[in-house]
């Protein structure tokens, strides 16, 4: 096997596989960020984004879909910048928290559904009452504020100002 020709690029230059993965990279951050909220899990946007793709990227390198293993470098390494770079900022700037993570949405206050913020997230009132029975709670007048966090899970605070905790005591369940 000629080493050469697999750490050569053949199809397309390193710049355009970094445009490409680029692309691709905030293409798919910006629709798990502001279309898939709610199915997350526990996982960042970042992290499943980065999963997913730097997969997908490293099978295509490793299978021959791309010429050569360098192609396959390449786009992987482009994709592990911008996720490095996303980590960074986050913890740097207010600003890209905001973009990254979102900010807690309110879905019950003062013991009421607040059902256009379940419109916004296509959440139903069933799934409300679902995550407050995961909490134990079988009395909406007992919830003073709970919010759906940025990463899916659900948090809840009743009026005697202890946040429910989930079976795993980590204080939200799996959405």
């Amino acid at each position: 096997m000629d080493l050469g020709h697999l750490m050569s690029f053949h199809n397309v230059t390193p710049l355009e596989l970094v445009f490409r993965g680029s692309v691709m990279y905030w293409f798919l951050f910006l629709l798990f960020r502001f279309v898939l909220r709610r199915d997350m899990g526990s996982l960042g946007v970042a992290d499943v984004l980065f999963i997913v793709i730097v997969a997908d990227a490293a099978q295509n390198g490793m299978a021959g879909t791309y010429d050569t293993v360098a192609e396959g470098l390449v786009l992987v390494s482009t994709l592990a910048a911008w996720n490095y770079v996303l980590d960074w900022g986050s913890y740097r700037f207010e600003f890209v928290r905001r973009l990254t993570e979102p900010r807690p949405l309110p879905v019950i206050k003062r013991g009421r559904i607040l059902r256009r913020n379940l419109r916004q997230e296509f959440l139903t009132p069933d799934d409300v009452w679902e995550q407050l029975r995961e909490k134990g709670i079988d009395d909406i007048s007992t919830v003073r504020l709970a919010y759906m966090e940025g990463d899916g899970n659900f948090s809840v605070i009743t009026t005697d100002g202890r946040q429910r905790q989930d079976d795993a005591g980590n204080g939200a369940g799996p959405r």
